[in-house]
């Protein structure tokens, strides 16, 4: 992968304390009863729509934004529509300090971007971020600024797999592309 850094305006999920909601599962992030709703485009109206304080995310949310959360995003199931929803919003990044391993497995898989950052907590304490703020993250080397504030931090790049499948454009065109592990 070339040098690949994304920019995004950053929406915090945060509850009435001011902290980072924390254990976000698949059914907060895409309830089930729309599960039913099969055109992936159609999904994007219901992301978070079952997470207290954020019905309305899918109506303040712009292509290209970041979503940032507490640890443990996506637990739960293995609801596929949990990340597609964020693709059909064109939401570019989820940035939290950790993620349910099936969520984080079905993201990679869309070729979509959910990147750790295990210290986010702290840069959240110190108002090193706050919703609205833009980003600047290098997939490939975990550099990260903060354009607002004008500070740096670190996350976890992504892996090399992780990288070669957001290239392709997904786990299906890396199968189609024969570079695997090249």
């Amino acid at each position: 992968m070339a040098e690949k850094t994304i920019r995004g305006k950053i929406w915090m999920l945060t509850g009435t304390d001011g902290n980072l909601i924390e254990d976000i599962d698949t059914d907060q992030i895409y309830h089930n009863a729309f599960l039913h709703i099969t055109d992936i485009s159609q999904m994007g109206a219901y992301a978070l729509g079952n997470l207290e304080g954020w019905k309305d995310f899918s109506r303040k949310a712009s292509a290209g934004d970041f979503v940032v959360a507490g640890r443990n995003f996506g637990a739960g199931s293995s609801r596929q529509q949990a990340v597609d929803c964020f693709l059909a919003l064109g939401i570019s990044l989820i940035l939290a300090p950790s993620f349910g391993a099936i969520y984080f497995r079905n993201a990679v898989n869309s070729g979509f971007p959910v990147i750790k950052c295990p210290a986010l907590k702290d840069f959240v304490a110190s108002q090193q971020l706050k919703t609205g703020d833009i980003l600047y993250i290098n997939l490939k080397t975990g550099e990260a600024r903060n354009e607002i504030r004008d500070t740096l931090f670190s996350v976890e790049p992504m892996s090399r797999v992780q990288e070669e499948i957001y290239d392709a454009g997904g786990l299906f065109l890396y199968g189609k592309s024969g570079n695997r592990g090249k």
